[in-house]
Order: C-alpha cells, then structure tokens, then sequence
C-alpha cells in the first residue's frame, strides 16, 4: 500500500471516529513507512487506552499513573512490526524488542520505549501500573479478555483505594464489556487497511 494509505489510516474519521495519534507517532510511522494496518491497529488501541484512562480518572482517582506515558505507549507498543510485518497478521514477538531499540535509536526517552517491550509481558518485574494498562488496551480493543491481565490491574486498583478488590472487578468488567462491544467495528477499520 502506498504512504497515502498510510495517511488515510491515520486520519481517518469513517464511522468509528477513533482520536488521532500523538502528532510525534505519526510523524514518526510516516518516516518508518509503516504499513497502514500497523497505523490502523495502533491507533485503535490508542482510542482505548484513552477511553480507559479518562474512565480510571473518573472512577479511580487515587490510583496513580502516568496518563501521557499510557497514551503513548499504546500509540507505539508496536512499532517493531515495521521490521516484523509477518507479526502484523501471525503470531510472534521479535517485535518488541525491535521496537524498543528503534523507539531509543530515534531518540526517545527509555520511560516511553519501554512500552514496545512490556506490552505483553505484563508479569515482568519491572511492570509498572502504565504497562498493566497498555496490555490491557491492547487486549481489550478486539473484544478480547484476558483474566491474569485483568486481575492484576484490579489488586493494582484496589491496593491504590478503589476498593474492595470484588467491586473493582465488577467496575472493570462493566468498563471492560463496554468498549468491547465496539470490537468489531475497530477489527473492521484495522481490516480495511491490509
């Protein structure tokens, strides 16, 4: 597909009115001549990972986060598959570790690129609450559901004050079910670009 295609996927307002990248994500795949399904996809996480941040401000004030570092990190945690675009559609994480190099190549700061590496691995040591809620947007944009992630972002939620960790599983979940009742109309945007 032609860098045209990929400026479509970018901005696009067809139907699903998805936000629009932070404007250095998108300068940044422009210069990479990614792919446009890549553009697509990342910006469809990017949409949940705002609309699950702006829910935790509402609902979970006292958990501590940074918001700019979660929106990033979801508008890049796949950046890798530049190098890997057999992972755009298959199975693999060779990814991730491209993505951080590239992302730290480019110039970007180790507190963000982190985020091409730690957005499935979600038990590592180092997991910060951000990288919990990267992996969960990544997840959850397709409808898909995934209980370890989900666990560990309600013991997170519940040790920051939100609660009996029962009722922020129960507020998650409704969260959770709602955004992913709009899954097949991001698998469609994504689709229709490769």
């Amino acid at each position: 597909m032609s860098p045209e295609a990929l400026r479509q996927a970018l901005t696009d307002r067809d139907g699903l009115d998805l936000r629009r990248l932070p404007e250095q994500v998108e300068v940044l795949l422009v210069e990479l001549g990614a792919p446009p399904r890549l553009g697509a996809h990342l910006r469809a996480v990017h949409d949940v990972a705002c609309e699950l941040v702006a829910w935790l401000r509402t609902h979970f004030g006292g958990a501590e986060f940074d918001c700019d570092a979660v929106l990033f990190g979801a508008a890049i945690h796949d950046i890798g598959k530049v190098a890997h675009p057999e992972e755009l559609s298959g199975p693999g994480s060779a990814h991730e570790e491209s993505g951080y190099r590239l992302l730290i190549e480019r110039g970007i700061d180790e507190r963000l690129a982190r985020f091409a590496r730690t957005h499935a691995s979600w038990t590592r040591a180092d997991v910060e609450p951000a990288d919990l809620l990267v992996g969960l947007a990544d997840k959850v944009w397709k409808g898909k559901r995934v209980a370890e992630l989900e666990q560990l972002v309600v013991r997170y939620l519940a040790a920051a004050g939100g609660g009996e960790a029962w009722q922020v599983y129960m507020a998650l979940d409704d969260e959770l079910t709602r955004i992913a009742a709009d899954a097949d109309r991001r698998l469609a945007f994504q689709a229709a670009y490769g």
